[in-house]
């Protein structure tokens, strides 16, 4: 009886080995593992995927208070609610992806130790769970919208651009910090202060006017600096926002990713011997 096909597995070499291809291979894999994610997220909980609308809505009452009430910080015009809330959105979309992408390996010991498959597989499965809670969030700003006057012009045709530079942000630095975690495993603990501190780094609970002009440059090269602002603009009417602040946010994200996903091709070949 003749024998199968067998299929030789060996370690990428070079550091430009990225075999993308084995990604749309597996894409079942990939579906299945971020419904599981989403799935497990809300397992026995009592409120359930309510929790993804309690937390940006407390966030904002407690900014409000802070920020609008007692510092009084300039929301250019809009209701300062929303105006939080807004950038809230995309900031929790970003902030949750890295959470949960740095961990994606070490959370998954087995699976990475005894099956084959791309190992970008696991944080870019825990990036994409996050669009359910984007959603559900999502409705409570319409909501507030509504309860606000405020239409959406045709500039909200750009928000599918918005959300997928935040998710590409969040995978890009996730890629750094999971492979670095299998090794290190003190950056899982970065990780929270990290997020901390990257949000009032990021135009959140003020807009980018405030910014001084001669660090304007330096503060474009955050990514959630050019998504907020775009995602403000795109579904609070706000003025045209500076598509320059946009343009290097975005150009400074792709070339982190791309480090990225070659530094953790590079060394995923180690990851079953470390984890």
């Amino acid at each position: 009886m003749a024998a199968g096909p067998v299929r030789v597995i060996e370690p990428s070499r070079g550091w430009l080995a990225l075999n993308l291809k084995e990604l749309w291979d597996y894409r079942e894999l990939l579906y299945f593992l971020t419904w599981r994610d989403v799935k497990v997220k809300y397992k026995q909980t009592i409120i359930g995927a309510g929790w993804a609308i309690l937390q940006p809505f407390l966030t904002m009452i407690v900014f409000t208070f802070v920020f609008k009430n007692i510092a009084d910080i300039s929301s250019e015009g809009i209701p300062y609610p929303i105006f939080t809330y807004t950038a809230l959105l995309p900031w929790n979309l970003f902030a949750g992806a890295l959470s949960r992408s740095t961990v994606s390996l070490v959370s998954q010991v087995g699976l990475v130790s005894k099956v084959y498959f791309p190992r970008l597989i696991m944080p870019l499965s825990a990036t994409l769970s996050g669009i359910v809670d984007f959603a559900i969030a999502f409705v409570i700003l319409l909501g507030m919208m509504f309860w606000y006057g405020i239409t959406p012009t045709l500039a909200i045709l750009s928000l599918p651009v918005f959300i997928a530079i935040a998710l590409l942000a969040a995978l890009s630095v996730g890629f750094w910090l999971a492979a670095l975690n299998v090794r290190y495993r003190d950056v899982g603990h970065t990780v929270p202060f990290l997020v901390q501190i990257w949000m009032f780094a990021s135009p959140v609970a003020y807009p980018v006017g405030v910014v001084p002009e001669k660090w304007r440059l330096l503060y474009s090269l955050n990514p959630l600096a050019g998504v907020i602002e775009g995602f403000r603009w795109a579904m609070l009417r706000k003025e045209t926002p500076d598509f320059v602040v946009i343009a290097i946010s975005t150009v400074a994200m792709t070339l982190f990713l791309v480090g990225g996903i070659v530094y953790f091709r590079r060394t995923e070949r180690t990851f079953a011997d470390l984890i």
